[in-house]
């Protein structure tokens, strides 16, 4: 859901700014490896530290490449099955680093192991539900599903209870907890999503193989 009508607000907001790189001769590539390590920067630098708040300003910046690189090859009229998978893998590239920052924050001075699990269950999971739709799809299935909690809705979850939870350096009373709560969200979450394209998945095989051997009974 985010997925869908945050993309379409913010590919209209980009638009100018993806013209100018364009302009500037910066290519749609570019974009998204600079865009990529910069959250991975601002995930491992500032997250271990604890220091949530401008960890997810830094990261959020960069986030908007993932935008920008998709509407400048459309500008140029370049979309490419590489761009796509370019992007496609960064992507988990830059999760890991996000989730990743946070184990370390709580397998170190955060000192909760449990939350630190949290985080990598987050992490792992997300990598399965990305996994399932397209190992679904190369087998030739459309995977007519998207699930609870897709991308988007994972890193809006877990950048803005970051951002809110860092608040707690500048004196804001009680914030921290919104990091927790926001990891068990996207945990539930994530399990839920994986079980519904699993399902999706295994209902539509079976439909395929019942049409093959119908076929081929013919």
């Amino acid at each position: 859901m985010l997925n869908k009508y945050a993309r379409a607000f913010f590919t209209r907001v980009l638009t100018p700014f993806a013209a100018l790189l364009i302009r500037l001769g910066v290519s749609p590539d570019a974009v998204t490896l600079v865009g990529t390590g910069g959250v991975v920067a601002g995930a491992l630098v500032f997250y271990p530290l604890g220091e949530f708040f401008w960890g997810t300003v830094v990261i959020t910046l960069f986030v908007f490449s993932d935008l920008v690189d998709g509407n400048m090859a459309r500008q140029l009229g370049r979309s490419s099955r590489w761009g796509a998978f370019l992007d496609s893998t960064l992507d988990r590239v830059a999760d890991s680093a996000i989730f990743g920052g946070l184990a370390l924050w709580y397998a170190g001075r955060g000192d909760s192991l449990l939350l630190c699990a949290m985080a990598i269950f987050c992490l792992a999971s997300g990598q399965v539900v990305s996994y399932t739709k397209a190992r679904g799809e190369a087998i030739g299935l459309p995977v007519n599903v998207n699930g609870l909690v897709e991308r988007a809705e994972r890193l809006v979850i877990t950048l803005v209870a970051c951002g809110l939870s860092g608040l707690h350096a500048f004196g804001v009373p009680g914030v921290e907890i919104l990091l927790p709560i926001a990891l068990w969200l996207v945990a539930v979450g994530s399990a839920v999503t994986l079980g519904q394209r699993v399902v999706t998945v295994r209902r539509e095989s079976a439909e395929a193989d019942a049409m093959a051997q119908g076929g081929t009974g013919a």
